[in-house]
């Protein structure tokens, strides 16, 4: 046995012998599941494990996130462990909250005892001292995006600029001394897929809240009204009707929820609200799709005299997986499920905010098994304990010993063949110039 495989092997040790403690922790977070820049107990709970292992750390970063920061004393790259903290919105999932209905459909759980797990591991001063460079643990609010109205009330009372946890640590500089980062996405693989998957690109998206104003009137006398709900349905049926015109290389998506569909059913509806979101493969794609959207509303305001107002918002950037990453990342994920474990993948339709840390620079998010049921569906849970508990924070420590071992010649490697797309300022000035608020008819 050569030297790293030994730190290996040590990382191994650690977390077997933290199974019980990070098999709570994650019970725990399903348990107690909360939403976006409201994951206060969950954000405590990681903050407990940073002082249980000696990691100085900050916390209430972008309202919850807690950053702990573990250095070798060594010069050399700084490598980012993440996990997300929030939970989605999914009535009828048996552990979701009564009130909220947020429940961890995702495996976010998971993530954070995968990296708790991880931290558990690279605190160990034999692994440690083998290293150079810093490795930062990241346990970040906000992935999901939802609950729009209320992250909105964030941005007007100035705690936030961003809907999603990763854009806004961006803009607080959160990510100015990280130069690598990395995170694991719990799955449950279907017919035919392998326990590891790792795409080669995720869709971005935009946010739009349309309000369709009409008049209202008693449906008796519907002539004396104007139907904000028709209008609306007017507008999503042409949306539906260009479906056939996207591109299948743009990866375009178009979704939408009514948010407000009325008052009463004996008045003509006054004021309807949609809430949608535009994704797609590219930037311009987005782009693209997002101003087609903006004419089919138009046509439904216009079609039945009523007024629409469009607020669009920035949303995410699409991910782009780094290959040098993954050729660090496979060796370690093949030892601990066997060789041809990873299933290779072209693009897919979902969208994450890590994609916005992936234009800053190299970074990878590989799923992994341990879950079943369907993503942010009543049905999901946690099948296999060790696969989404243990095994991604073994990764997780395993990649950061193989990119930062000696005098981290891996790391160095992987950011020389680096090309950002953007820098940090080029980042939020596209960002800030997707916000926009239109109005069309009457």
């Amino acid at each position: 046995m050569n030297e790293f495989d030994r730190l290996k092997q040590i990382v191994d040790e650690r977390v077997e012998a933290e199974r019980d403690s990070l098999f709570a922790l994650g019970n725990q977070i399903l348990h107690e599941p909360e939403l976006g820049f409201k994951e206060h107990a969950t954000s405590e709970r990681v903050q407990q494990w940073f002082r249980r292992l000696g990691l100085p750390f900050r916390a209430g970063l972008a309202v919850t996130g807690a950053k702990a920061t573990l250095d070798t004393g060594r010069p050399g790259p700084t490598f980012c462990l993440m996990g997300e903290l929030d939970a989605i919105v999914v009535p009828g999932h048996p552990h979701a909250n009564p009130d909220s209905h947020a429940a961890h459909a995702c495996g976010h759980n998971a993530q954070i005892a995968g990296l708790v797990a991880a931290a558990v591991a690279l605190t160990d001063d034999r692994i440690l001292s083998e290293l150079s460079g810093r490795i930062v643990f990241f346990a970040v609010p906000a992935e999901e995006f939802v609950e729009l109205s209320y992250r909105r009330q964030l941005i007007d009372e100035g705690a936030i600029e961003f809907i999603g946890g990763k854009p806004e640590l961006i803009r607080l500089g959160e990510f100015d001394d990280v130069d690598l980062a990395m995170m694991i996405h719990t799955s449950a693989p279907k017919h035919g897929e392998m326990p590891v998957e790792l795409w080669e690109s995720l869709n971005g998206l935009i946010a739009k809240t349309v309000s369709f104003n009409g008049k209202a009137a008693h449906v008796g006398n519907p002539w004396d009204g104007v139907n904000a709900l028709k209008a609306a349905t007017l507008a999503m049926d042409a949306i539906d009707a260009q479906r056939e015109t996207f591109r299948e290389d743009d990866g375009v998506r178009v979704h939408h929820i009514v948010t407000r569909g009325g008052d009463l059913v004996n008045v003509v509806p006054s004021e309807v609200v949609l809430e949608m979101n535009v994704r797609g493969k590219t930037a311009e794609a987005i782009q693209e799709a997002g101003s087609l959207v903006d004419r089919c509303i138009h046509s439904g305001a216009l079609a039945f005299g009523a007024h629409a107002v469009v607020d669009t918002l920035p949303g995410y950037l699409p991910l782009r997986n780094d290959p040098g990453l993954a050729d660090v990342v496979i060796p370690n994920v093949e030892q601990i499920f066997g060789e041809e474990c990873v299933g290779y993948r072209g693009h897919s339709g979902s969208c994450t905010d890590t994609g916005d840390v992936s234009h800053l620079m190299p970074t990878i998010q590989p799923s992994m098994t341990g879950a079943s049921g369907s993503g942010h569906g009543a049905d999901w849970a946690i099948a296999d304990p060790d696969a989404a508990y243990l095994s991604p924070g073994k990764t997780l420590a395993m990649t950061a010993i193989d990119l930062l071992r000696g005098d981290a010649d891996q790391a160095q490697s992987v950011l020389a063949s680096w090309e950002a797309p953007m820098s940090k300022n080029e980042y939020l000035a596209f960002q800030r110039g997707i916000r926009s608020q239109k109005t069309f008819g009457s």
